[in-house]
């Protein structure tokens, strides 16, 4: 079977899942971790033969495909902000619209920032590192609830050959002296209502704990971490949240509740309403 074939036979197996687009992006991820072929070089040897240790390896990564494992999950990697990132099923898939609020928080910050940064619910570690990675100067601390959670950012942290230093706790009962001149989260957002909207690879392999809020009580994170950063935040500190789109209206009102100033709401790439920035007053 040549490439060409292969990625046919890719096309074919996976369209009760995906269209013939996104299995052909799908090919292409899985193309330059077995066979080291970006996408350039796999059109050049499209017609050559796929070897059998690396063919096997090709039907042992569909087979899982074919139970909607995401491809992230298979491979157990992904990329983030131009890094590598381990990735399990005890952590999130990092988003595109998590990368425009890194971009947001690095480009607030000078080049030479040297303050303390907390990433809430940190993950996979991908803002953290992204953010240590970005700006060197600064001292990047990630909290999550999840042991293997921060286990995991630990090990992408070394893979990218920066220090984070780790925080096992739930914000919503946990209290610091310590203080922070940046705190950012991608909290827990989505309402259980909403959970019929999403695909179904999300509900069967995603961590729910990182997922979803009660429907009663969607910003529970977000009044948590809020008042957090009205007592460890230094003055002038800045909060920035990841939302859920259909609360970007009651996340401000929140926060000006609270007596944040310089409160900012920006949409996504898609335009919705995605992301905040706040300032503690001085």
């Amino acid at each position: 079977m040549n490439f060409k074939q292969l990625l046919q036979h890719f096309k074919d197996e996976l369209n009760e899942f995906y269209d013939p687009q996104e299995s052909a992006a799908i090919f292409n991820v899985i193309a330059l971790q077995v066979s080291g072929l970006d996408r350039g070089k796999l059109h050049l040897v499209q017609l050559n033969e796929v070897s059998q240790p690396e063919l096997d390896k090709y039907i042992q990564i569909l087979k899982e495909l074919k139970t909607g494992k995401p491809v992230q999950y298979v491979l157990g990697e992904t990329v983030f902000y131009g890094l590598k990132f381990k990735v399990s099923e005890a952590v999130l898939i990092p988003r595109p619209e998590t990368e425009e609020l890194v971009e947001w928080v690095i480009g607030t910050c000078s080049s030479n920032f040297n303050g303390r940064i907390l990433d809430i619910g940190t993950g996979s570690g991908c803002i953290a590192v992204s953010l240590m990675k970005n700006l060197s100067l600064s001292t990047v601390f990630a909290m999550d609830i999840s042991e293997a959670a921060i286990d995991i950012t630990i090990h992408n942290a070394f893979l990218n050959e920066v220090v984070v230093n780790s925080i096992r706790a739930d914000i919503r009962d946990y209290s610091s002296s310590e203080k922070f001149d940046v705190l950012v989260s991608n909290p827990p957002y989505i309402t259980n209502d909403e959970q019929p909207e999403m695909h179904e690879n999300v509900l069967a392999f995603e961590p729910h704990l990182a997922l979803f809020v009660a429907n009663e009580n969607p910003l529970i994170f977000y009044k948590a971490i809020a008042d957090f950063a009205l007592t460890n935040l230094n003055a002038e500190g800045l909060l920035f949240f990841e939302i859920n789109a259909q609360f970007g209206k009651e996340t401000v009102e929140m926060l000006l509740a609270k007596s944040f100033i310089d409160i900012e709401l920006r949409k996504d790439m898609q335009g919705n309403d995605r992301m905040i920035k706040c300032r503690l007053a001085g």
